[in-house]
């Protein structure tokens, strides 16, 4: 890679690699992975776990005073009360791998006072590697990412996720897949929201829409969308999306188009299905008080000179990305 890098992304760079060797190693004999279910088609696999722990072992090694936010276990490593939160999906897509078919991701996102700083999303299959510093542009290895120039939903190519989990609304889903099919060029759905999310990013893909996401999903890939020009909310437009559930991105214009269509289909999932739980009982998802606050407008988050210490940032002023 030709540009320099923030040290923390290259730390995040360094954890996707080693979790994209895990899941390559193990892609080379499928039938021999041990599958588990979480849910109806909600799956995991010892190669979800084996990635995960690899993934946080790395960045705990550098920042052993972050926080941790990971689809297989939660918030249950790292520390609790940093303003530093690494938002962690060791394979995006894991239907998709255990079938062999080739699309699935590993998403790494570090989060600072409940803002995206650092992104990550790489795919083993093809060694690509999307990733997205604050205010510095968005990469695909190392071409610059844009969003596409399209200007009309018309002439679009969509990607989409379909509602797969007990209790999704597929009957309204499918009032928005009728509405937009009809209006664009054509819809497609691989199955890693993550990947979908970058290909936006990349001008493969005009926009994206998907219900049920969890901040894992989408965290890094937010980033990299909104570096590379393109816009992210939930269904009105919103930039709560991490909390509600619902997502839609695109560029400037077919965004607009898109939560147009989309807005009267806001809330999919009712807000408390996703609101944290009240003592004593489990929440839905591990989604605390990052979520609630993950899109409130804040400025780059510092380099942190000493990684082998808990990081503190104090005082009212806006600290600078010294990186």
């Amino acid at each position: 890679m030709s540009q320099s890098l923030h040290p923390m992304l290259n730390i995040a760079i360094k954890a996707a690699r080693a979790a994209g060797a895990v899941i390559n190693r193990a892609s080379l004999d499928i039938e021999k992975v041990q599958v588990e279910t979480k849910g109806v088609n909600d799956f995991v696999t010892e190669v979800d776990k084996h990635a995960e722990a690899v993934i946080v072992d790395t960045l705990l090694a550098a920042y052993p005073g972050h926080g941790i936010l990971a689809e297989e276990s939660g918030r249950e490593l790292g520390a609790k009360d940093s303003e530093f939160l690494w938002i962690i999906d060791p394979l995006d897509g894991t239907t998709n791998f255990i079938h062999g078919f080739p699309v699935y991701a590993v998403s790494i996102a570090l989060a600072w006072r409940g803002v995206v700083q650092q992104a990550v999303v790489y795919d083993p299959n093809r060694n690509d590697l999307f990733y997205a510093s604050r205010g510095r542009g968005a990469y695909l290895n190392d071409r610059r990412l844009r969003v596409s120039k399209r200007l009309r939903l018309a002439d679009s190519l969509i990607g989409t996720g379909f509602p797969f989990r007990k209790g999704d609304n597929f009957k309204r889903y499918m009032k928005m897949f009728e509405e937009i099919s009809q209006q664009c060029a054509g819809l497609r759905r691989p199955g890693a929201a993550s990947l979908d999310l970058c290909y936006v990013a990349a001008g493969y893909y005009d926009g994206f829409f998907e219900t049920g996401l969890s901040p894992w999903d989408i965290a890094a890939a937010s980033l990299i969308i909104t570096e590379a020009g393109g816009l992210i909310g939930n269904f009105s437009g919103e930039a709560d999306f991490l909390y509600q559930r619902e997502v839609v991105a695109g560029n400037p214009k077919v965004y607009g188009q898109l939560v147009n269509i989309l807005t009267p289909y806001t809330r999919v999932i009712k807000e408390d299905d996703t609101k944290p739980a009240a003592d004593g009982q489990a929440a839905p998802d591990a989604t605390d008080a990052f979520v609630a606050s993950a899109t409130e407008a804040a400025p780059a988050a510092p380099a942190e000179k000493k990684p082998r210490k808990a990081i503190k940032v104090s005082g009212p002023r806006t600290p600078r990305d010294r990186a």
